[in-house]
């Protein structure tokens, strides 16, 4: 019988029935015997592409990150490409929030992460940063994302007024908030990125007298 022309599996379906597993059940619910059912296949076939899974998990998180748009910084303008690159980071990490330890513990080896961090760093620098500042911004924004990608500070609160009655009189409208969480949570992580950006720009003003 004559092998079929297309492959069954490829690391493109692969890969996406990986990240449908780890949105799933996260991190600890992948495993390859686990992803070969999902994909009615055997195990071993799965290793002809990706040797481990930990190779397996790298080029999930890769994928992700591929959709990261760090285009401004190819313009020299620091602010334009910070923004651009901290918005898009945040919905990819809110997209998938069961990758973010493997995506924001770094790119180690990770071709696209890498790519992104480079255009990242670079961009900075040839807009007038100086690399140690361009690498502590860098690492500045990656905490205001991936806590603004993790936690939400309106659901943290709950919706029972009586919790707050009396005994919390400042917090006499917290039982409000979770209704109004994305609304909220947007909001907040805009006004953190845009007084972050208007706290740089002195900063920047300086160092390059400086320099």
């Amino acid at each position: 019988m004559a092998r079929p022309k297309t492959p069954i599996l490829n690391r493109d379906a692969i890969r996406a029935a990986a990240l449908v597993l780890i949105d799933r059940e996260g991190l600890e619910g992948l495993s390859m015997r686990k992803l070969a059912e999902e994909l009615d296949v055997r195990a071993a076939s799965l290793y002809s592409h990706y040797r481990t899974k930990e190779e397996l998990l790298g080029a999930v998180a890769d994928a992700v990150v591929s959709g990261i748009d760090v285009s401004g910084f190819a313009k020299e303008d620091w602010r334009e490409g910070i923004t651009r690159w901290a918005r898009s980071y945040r919905v990819a990490l809110a997209a998938h929030p069961n990758l973010v330890p493997v995506i924001a513990a770094g790119p180690g080896r990770r071709e696209e992460a890498l790519r992104r961090a480079d255009a990242v760093h670079g961009g900075l620098v040839r807009a007038g940063w100086p690399p140690r500042y361009a690498t502590m911004i860098g690492a500045s924004t990656k905490y205001l994302v991936v806590g603004a990608a993790t936690q939400s500070f309106a659901r943290g609160f709950d919706a029972d007024v009586r919790v707050y009655r009396d005994r919390y009189p400042n917090l006499s409208q917290a039982h409000r908030l979770p209704d109004h969480a994305a609304e909220i949570d947007e909001a907040s992580f805009e006004l953190a990125l845009s007084s972050f950006l208007d706290g740089l720009a002195p900063l920047f003003e300086r160092v390059r007298v400086e320099a």
